[in-house]
């Protein structure tokens, strides 16, 4: 099986924008165990900003431009560092692709991701994916991580794709504010109703909501594959989910025939 995991920055890092250590080390472990397995696993890393946030010990995430940009730059260099650490642990040759909206809009050089991210799954390298966020602005960006992983899922011609967040999947209404509120483990169709439940972002650090999920469900069930939104605070969960088990909320891919 061809999976690709999305995790946001609201598992990556606390609220502070410094690391999640258990978290990170948690998710490593398992993707290296899924892919001991014989999995073929891509990760779609958010984090950039948010770590860059913690690194220069700023008080917020920044609301200009440049200011994102630079802080994006330092906190790649760390989310990086941080992988090839904690992978390389378990024998895994991690690989970094920067991409903007550009890149998959352009047929060539959508063509050239296609081919690059192939070639490094033949080598049995794990590709870490991101969006350049210190060039892409919102004229060239792909927008958030959760539209990009769809776009990944489609090129890569993955089997599933794993949205980390920071909800345990999608509800009957936000179970953050109404306690009524019932998980729905199982969606074969993505209604007008269901969109309606969608929100806002989540985390202040972050850029995606329920409402970017569910385009990217939309995008990725289209393919034929199947998408699955979960709790990023149990990373053990992937083991149930590549298995098909009932975890979260998952998204049936439409299959021919």
């Amino acid at each position: 099986m061809r999976v690709v995991v999305k995790v946001g920055t609201s598992t990556l890092a606390h609220p502070t924008g410094r690391l999640n250590i258990r978290h990170v080390e948690t998710l490593c472990k398992v993707l290296s165990d899924i892919k001991n397995a014989g999995h073929q696993v891509i990760l779609v890393s958010s984090g950039a900003i948010g770590m860059g946030v913690g690194k220069l010990g700023l008080a917020a995430r920044p609301a200009d431009m440049p200011g994102k940009q630079a802080t994006a730059a330092v906190g790649q260099c760390e989310l990086m560092y941080t992988y090839d650490k904690l992978f390389g642990e378990y024998n895994h040759t991690v690989a970094q692709i920067l991409l903007t909206g550009a890149d998959v809009e352009h047929a060539g050089r959508r063509q050239n991701f296609v081919n690059t991210l192939a070639r490094l799954l033949e080598f049995g390298a794990l590709p870490i994916i991101n969006e350049n966020d210190t060039v892409a602005t919102e004229e060239i960006g792909v927008g958030d991580n959760d539209t990009l992983a769809a776009i990944v899922t489609a090129c890569a011609r993955a089997d599933l794709l794993v949205l980390l967040s920071d909800i345990d999947g999608l509800y009957t209404a936000d179970p953050r504010h109404d306690p009524a509120a019932r998980l729905i483990p199982v969606i074969r169709e993505i209604t007008p109703e269901l969109l309606a439940h969608a929100g806002g972002s989540g985390s202040s650090l972050g850029t995606g909501g329920m409402q970017t999920k569910l385009r990217a469900a939309a995008m990725v069930t289209a393919e034929g594959a199947d998408m699955v939104i979960t709790n990023g605070g149990y990373p053990e969960r992937l083991y149930d989910i590549v298995e098909g088990k009932e975890v979260g909320s998952r998204f049936l891919g439409k299959k021919e025939g």
